[in-house]
């Protein structure tokens, strides 16, 4: 993963995000307007084509960091930092959505905004180490001890992913079990899953895209600063 001169990346990211942006309002407009409602939940359980996408969105984000953490743990290269950031941002986001999403469907369906469950907690706890990330980020002066430290808690925070992923087949859970990702075939009907996997590849496509505008923004804004200071 690189990122081109700022100018060739600007003209290719323009271009990436009119795409993205096309193909995400396509897939809202098939999720609200084509594809059925659940037979049991109802029009309500349409919001799980905004709640998945953005929790494999917010699992993507740490892969990518994952990758950058290892990098700065080998390399100790500051300019490394932009990734990092750019996917704790991104993460924190697509975790939070997650998680106002679930609780939207969980209040028809379990009755309640919010309950301990294991998914929940684990979820909630990525959303912490991606908070954590960019305060510790923020409270640490430049250098590699800073590059150094970042990339342990950048590996930490992919290492909640398992657990999310594994929360509802180690521990009893309200949540349901896996749909997609499971053992033998989905358990849901083809009219519901296409549009689900479709809106899987491009919100994390939008997220990558997300990722890597803010960390040549994050390397322009260093560079500025830079060379106001050199000058």
């Amino acid at each position: 993963m690189h990122t081109d001169t700022p100018g060739h990346f600007s003209a290719k990211s323009r271009l990436s995000g009119i795409v993205l942006g096309i193909a995400l309002g396509v897939l809202w407009l098939w999720a609200l307007a084509i594809a059925p409602a659940e037979r049991h939940q109802g029009e309500v359980y349409r919001i799980i084509y905004l709640h998945v996408p953005s929790a494999f969105a917010a699992f993507a984000s740490s892969v990518v960091l994952l990758f950058y953490s290892v990098a700065g743990i080998r390399t100790r290269k500051p300019e490394l930092l932009h990734w990092q950031k750019a996917c704790a941002e991104v993460g924190l986001m697509f975790t939070v959505i997650t998680l106002a999403t679930g609780s939207i469907w969980g209040k028809p369906t379990w009755g309640t905004w919010w309950t301990w469950d294991a998914r929940l907690t684990t979820t909630f706890l990525l959303a912490l180490l991606y908070a954590a990330w960019l305060l510790l980020h923020a409270s640490l002066s430049p250098g590699p001890g800073r590059v150094a430290t970042c990339s342990v808690l950048g590996i930490l925070i992919f290492a909640d992913v398992p657990i999310i992923y594994k929360s509802v087949t180690w521990w009893r859970t309200l949540h349901q079990p896996q749909s997609i990702l499971r053992a033998g075939e989905s358990t849901m009907s083809g009219d519901i899953l296409v549009p689900l996997l479709a809106g899987v590849v491009v919100t994390c496509g939008t997220g990558i895209w997300l990722m890597a505008q803010r960390a040549v923004n994050l390397k322009l804004r260093d560079d500025l600063e830079s060379s106001s200071f050199g000058g």
